[in-house]
């Protein structure tokens, strides 16, 4: 299956391209703002891949940078095509702009990190058991619970996709015995765990009690990274009084550490698998 990544790269390279012209043009972001008319966070917002850019200001931009090159223009004016374009999530209609926009990481992503405190990462979710999940945050509306359910199997697609997303996850042992659904449920959602932790792109680590306390009882997090030439690393952290991203190298660097503090203490991948076997069979 070859891979989808939506427009989220394709507005990254845009905004470096028009970060470096301007720059070359020594014209500043506020100066450029008063040209197009818009707030210097918008061109901030654009040079840095956040938003995208309409043709006609983009031409107004390349004008004013100077810009005379036609094969270079063209090549601008595409990037500006593609970053407009919706990604495939679109299909599962109006998201929530956060997960929107975690969705996009997740689809330009190459590897993902990921802690997990309190339930199973949802890249390795059966269906069930993700119906469980995403129906107890919304009990009352049956409708929205199958369109964020398919959005989520659809979503763990990137495990196959054509190059693969590497994925690593550290869960912590608590997981495993939260009995999510009914015993069936869990039992089928653990050998899943197991199936998947087989795959050459995936690696499945178990924390355990007898480690007591860690630095991952904070809460969960996930590090995207991409390929060097497009995007550094991006730490993405849900909490209820909303999610957060995390971008500045000191913070990835704390949160770097802080992954490898847990992946020291976790398990190997097989004793993590045989833990895992050893719970599920207490479900049987």
């Amino acid at each position: 299956m070859s891979r989808e990544t939506g427009p989220t790269i394709a507005r990254w390279q845009l905004g470096r391209q028009l970060k470096s012209l301007r720059e070359a043009a020594g014209i500043t972001q506020m100066q450029i703002a008063e040209v197009l008319g818009c707030s210097e966070s918008k061109i901030y917002k654009i040079e840095s891949g956040d938003v995208g850019i309409g043709r006609g200001d983009l031409l107004v931009m390349m004008d004013r940078y100077e810009v005379k090159d036609d094969s270079h223009r063209e090549a601008v004016l595409d990037l500006q095509k593609q970053g407009r374009q919706r990604g495939w999530w679109s299909r599962y209609g109006q998201l929530p702009n956060n997960y929107a926009t975690y969705v996009g990481l997740e689809a330009a992503a190459t590897t993902v990190r990921n802690f997990e405190l309190a339930v199973m990462p949802g890249l390795l979710q059966t269906e069930e058991y993700a119906r469980v999940i995403i129906s107890a945050s919304r009990p009352d509306n049956e409708g929205e619970t199958e369109r964020h359910l398919r959005l989520r199997m659809e979503r763990q697609k990137r495990l196959e996709d054509d190059p693969p997303l590497n994925y690593w996850t550290i869960v912590d042992e608590s997981v495993l015995h939260r009995e999510t659904g009914s015993r069936e449920v869990m039992r089928e959602q653990l050998r899943h765990l197991i199936d998947m932790s087989k795959r050459s792109n995936v690696t499945v680590q178990v924390l355990p009690y007898s480690e007591g306390w860690h630095p991952g009882t904070l809460g969960s997090f996930n590090i995207l990274e991409f390929p060097e030439n497009v995007h550094s690393p991006v730490v993405y952290t849900e909490t209820l009084a909303g999610d957060a991203y995390l971008e500045r190298q000191e913070e990835i660097g704390r949160v770097s550490l802080t992954y490898t503090h847990l992946h020291a203490a976790a398990l190997s991948a097989t004793k993590s698998r045989e833990l895992i076997a050893a719970i599920a069979r207490d479900l049987a």
